[in-house]
């Protein structure tokens, strides 16, 4: 059985950072892709950041590109969002995910708030 568990979130004020991780539990066959989603209140559930495993190559939403940075642990299966110049609008629930052909795993995620 796969698990994701994120950890990191919390209170921050705007223009803080914070560091999220993604820790995974039971083994992924195939090649995969983790990223980070968000969903804020009344909205849906958006891309923020994901990365290939193993060759490293990133995607970033264009609303974090320059502030947050996707980064990757491949030997032990995690992956990190580290949050500079946090803005308000941030303020959402972060869910990790792992992605291959065959699966689809999500974390349970992590709440971000952003406010003074």
């Amino acid at each position: 059985q796969v698990q994701l568990v994120e950890s990191g979130g919390g209170l921050v004020q705007p223009g803080g950072s914070l560091r999220l991780s993604c820790t995974t539990s039971g083994t992924i066959f195939g090649a995969n892709t983790m990223g980070w989603y968000r969903q804020a209140p009344g909205k849906e559930r958006e891309l923020v950041a994901n990365i290939n495993m193993r060759h490293g190559y990133t995607i970033y939403a264009d609303f974090v590109k320059g502030r947050f940075t996707i980064s990757r642990d491949y030997a032990n299966n995690t992956v990190y969002l580290q949050m500079n110049s946090l803005k308000p609008e941030d303020t959402a629930v972060y869910y990790c995910n792992s992605r291959t052909i065959y699966s689809d795993y999500w974390g349970q995620g992590t709440q971000v708030t952003v406010s003074s």
